[in-house]
């Protein structure tokens, strides 16, 4: 089969792979119909995470079970489904208070920007659809294994609430479905902070109210001014940098909450700072799983289009392409076929 494989920073290759085979009787075997890359590949594709030795990438996917192990009875082959990237097997302790992202049998996947992926834990990672979706609703449907499902997460951890104002610190395709999400969960206010104009546009298409282009300390200045000096009720951190989250703190009200969802990087929290400020957070890697079925239902009955972040579509074989476009910011997300 092909697979992409990241060889150094700025290298990214699609080359021959063997085929995945069922290694424990909870595997299956997907044959991929859409994946994709995620602003978190872009850490290692920049430098900013060490790349090692080459290796494959990818842990966004949707796709039609070819096989499965004999502890495998949710799904079956021939059905379309999608998954987490925090594969779970959602009967653990963990899994069973919704946290299938910290499950104790958890893989994180890493190998579906390819034609064909196990997936580990099937039995509850994957859930299938009743019938095979139209193509319009595959993009969507495959946010919904990651970005809308994280974007989710951060709303609730900042516990958006109806009649909230919340902000969206981060205008990537997280951001943009946490916009979905603060709008879905009731906030009457929706300021998204974004300077670049195709996303400014989608976030005010997806429910924001309010765009705010100036970041770091200007940013909160803004924040502030429109929010009669106090801050946000609920600010969503999207992003993972030091800039990011100071930024949310700063923007969030004593009493409010921040949701931080982006994987950190060199960033550090000044506790004596953060107990003054009685700003709460929480964040971690989203429990996706946990609030697929809702979403997949939410897509499928045309309630929510997160897959309009989504705005390049290349083949597998163009992966290269995918990733420079998106460093390069033109594109917000793209779409692999394989």
């Amino acid at each position: 089969m092909r697979a992409t494989v990241i060889h150094a920073p700025g290298d990214i290759r699609v080359e021959d792979a063997p085929e995945p085979k069922i290694l424990k009787p909870t595997d299956a075997i997907i044959r991929t119909v859409a994946t994709c890359v995620c602003g978190s590949d872009l850490w290692p594709y920049r430098g900013l995470e060490p790349v090692g030795d080459p290796h494959p990438m990818g842990h966004e996917y949707v796709g039609i079970v070819e096989e499965v192990g004999r502890e495998v009875s949710n799904v079956k082959p021939g059905q379309f489904v999608i998954g987490s990237f925090a594969t779970s097997d959602n009967t653990c302790a963990n899994c069973q208070k919704g946290w299938q992202s910290s499950c104790l049998n958890r893989e994180f996947m890493g190998t579906c920007q390819a034609e064909y992926v196990r997936i580990p834990n099937a039995h509850g990672t994957l859930v299938a659809t009743d019938e095979h979706p139209s193509d319009e609703l595959v993009p969507s449907l495959l946010a919904v294994s990651d970005v809308m499902g994280t974007g989710w997460w951060a709303a609730l951890a900042a516990e958006v609430k109806p009649g909230s104002t919340a902000v969206v610190v981060g205008d990537g395709a997280v951001g943009l479905c946490g916009v979905i999400a603060a709008k879905e969960l009731g906030a009457e206010r929706i300021i998204a902070m974004s300077r670049h104009e195709s996303r400014q546009k989608l976030a005010l298409e997806f429910g924001a109210t309010d765009i705010v282009s100036e970041r770091g300390e200007d940013g909160v200045a803004r924040i502030k001014d429109l929010t009669n000096g106090i801050g946000a009720d609920s600010v969503l951190e999207c992003v993972g940098t030091a800039e990011s989250m100071r930024q949310a703190l700063h923007a969030t009200r004593p009493g409010g909450n921040v949701g931080f969802v982006g994987i950190p990087h060199e960033v550090a929290v000044d506790g004596l700072e953060l107990f003054f400020s009685q700003v709460g957070l929480r964040g971690g890697p989203a429990p996706v799983r946990r609030y697929m079925p809702e979403l997949i239902d939410l897509v499928l009955s045309g309630h929510i289009d997160p897959g309009k972040v989504f705005d390049l579509t290349l083949p597998l074989e163009q992966v290269a392409e995918g990733y420079k476009a998106m460093d390069e910011r033109r594109a917000i997300k793209a779409l692999l076929t394989p």
